[in-house]
């Protein structure tokens, strides 16, 4: 079955080109387009989308309201936010309203066909670029994280090494040779252990750990 999508960005020429972008591959079909925040609400109580891309800047609710609504649904799909290489004060924010991605829109379509894979697959997305300028918006905690980097056991370092690769959980379970199950479950404990909700949270203390905690 396909990732069903749903795009919410104001410029409805970008939207067409993701769309059609992503549509290359059959494993994706944007079931359908937003151009605010209260269409977008509007739009993922009807379609249920599995995966859903949005932009911050837009008129009306804008992306963060927005993405604060779906993450309070009893069944909220996955929210990347699509941004463009300058960053604002937004993502610090974003990441806690449950954001599980950050993806520039000018990026590559093979990585973005992936990134809407792994998404839908239960990973966490965060292009490079992005992370090369998120860290240091994100210092001040760089003590506490690495006293809980070293309180990890040997196996939760490489399960949270793959975390912070963008792995999803099947994919964890067949690189460790473990069950699906018991990577949720060493996830879940790495959740706790480094007082993060998602993810990208995690991958984020793991990349900007110093070399002596990790």
């Amino acid at each position: 079955m396909a990732v069903r999508v749903v795009l919410a960005d104001d410029e409805p020429l970008l939207r067409r080109g993701l769309a059609v972008l992503l549509e290359t591959d059959d494993r994706i079909r944007v079931v359908a387009e937003a151009s605010d925040g209260a269409e977008l609400l509007d739009v993922v109580s009807r379609v249920h989308p599995d995966v859903v891309l949005v932009d911050v800047q837009m008129p009306g609710v804008d992306g963060l309201e927005a993405l604060r609504r779906l993450h309070e649904l009893a069944d909220p799909p996955v929210v990347a936010i699509l941004t463009t290489f300058d960053l604002d004060d937004y993502v610090a924010t974003a990441l806690d309203l449950g954001a599980q991605g950050f993806l520039l829109k000018d990026a590559e379509p093979d990585a973005l066909v992936r990134a809407v894979l792994d998404l839908a697959a239960g990973g966490a997305v965060l292009d490079p670029r992005i992370t090369a300028r998120l860290l240091p918006r994100l210092r001040g905690t760089a003590q506490r994280e690495n006293h809980q980097l070293a309180g990890l056991t040997g196996r939760e370092r490489q399960v949270l090494a793959l975390v912070a690769a963008g792995r999803p959980n099947a994919a964890i379970a067949r690189d460790l040779g473990l069950t699906e199950a018991t990577v949720k479950s060493y996830v879940s404990t790495l959740f706790t252990k480094l007082g993060v909700e998602n993810r990208v949270q995690a991958a984020l203390v793991a990349q900007r750990a110093n070399g002596d905690a990790w």
